[in-house]
């Protein structure tokens, strides 16, 4: 059977779900990392919609330099959002300086960090949202996660960075699906919500680091195989690898080998 995905009613489901969020935790203002590229565009542009401009606070957090910061920019103007510039890059310089990248050097009897790319690019993302959670906090208001289903089913995502949030606005959409609903929205530039996907950190696209297309992804997810048996076993493998990503942590029980009993006082 075919999957038809009504983008419009999407979007107008997000609105009214920010809506009624907001009324149920008392909360009017939002807070949203703008990257520049489509997951939190439309983000920002569906919480102007349910709250109002004047309550969305749009905030661009580069690592030193950013090439398309321009784009962070165009984003915040184009719907009218509060702005602000916080610059990580002196943060995660600090963190490099206190540790073996930058060859601080373990004292006597302590023990060593190895030295590791992927560590360096995923504390990008943990910083950050530190930054938003410091600034969420001081305005009163709530923090959005941005991630969509896709990054999250294949575990393109960073444990205490952009999966904690107060609500996931994205997280039943495939990126697909955040392309489509962006294009319902005429305040954004539409070039934005196509934009090919980077994290902004490795110098890489999403598909070039995941070794999978977002269409692949998005087909396994709604259709089940997505037309090739080597990349659906990629998909599942990676699915089942990162599954901790989507949980909670896992509570330890103390009496779970007791059958789950418990000693009575």
């Amino acid at each position: 059977m075919d999957y038809v995905f009504d983008a419009a009613r999407a979007r107008d489901g997000l609105v009214e779900g920010v809506r009624r969020l907001a009324a149920q935790q008392g909360f009017t203002r939002v807070v949203v990392g703008i990257s520049g590229g489509k997951d939190s565009t439309v983000s920002a542009a569906i919480c102007a919609r349910a709250l109002g401009r004047e309550n969305v606070y749009g905030v661009m957090l580069p690592d030193g330099g950013q090439l398309d910061i321009a784009d962070s920019i165009r984003v915040c103007e184009a719907l009218g959002i509060n702005r602000r510039t916080v610059n990580i890059g002196a943060i995660h310089e600090a963190l490099r300086s206190l540790t073996d990248q930058r060859g601080a050097g373990a004292a006597p009897g302590e023990f060593d960090i190895p030295r590791s790319r992927e560590s360096d690019i995923n504390v990008g993302p943990r910083l950050r949202m530190t930054v938003l959670r410091y600034i969420a906090q001081s305005l009163g208001a709530r923090l959005v996660g941005t991630g969509n289903l896709s990054e999250s089913t294949v575990g393109y995502c960073t444990k205490d960075g952009d999966t904690s949030c107060d609500f996931a606005l994205l997280g039943a959409l495939t990126s697909v699906e955040v392309v489509g609903v962006g294009l319902t929205m005429p305040e954004i530039p539409a070039e934005l919500v196509e934009k090919t996907p980077t994290d902004g950190l490795s110098g890489k696209s999403d598909e070039e680091r995941l070794g999978l297309t977002y269409a692949d992804i998005h087909r396994y997810i709604r259709l089940g195989p997505c037309g090739d048996a080597d990349t659906d076993a990629r998909i599942r493998q990676k699915q089942r690898a990162n599954a901790h990503k989507r949980r909670m942590p896992v509570i330890i029980d103390p009496f779970e080998s007791e059958g789950g009993g418990r000693h009575e006082a």
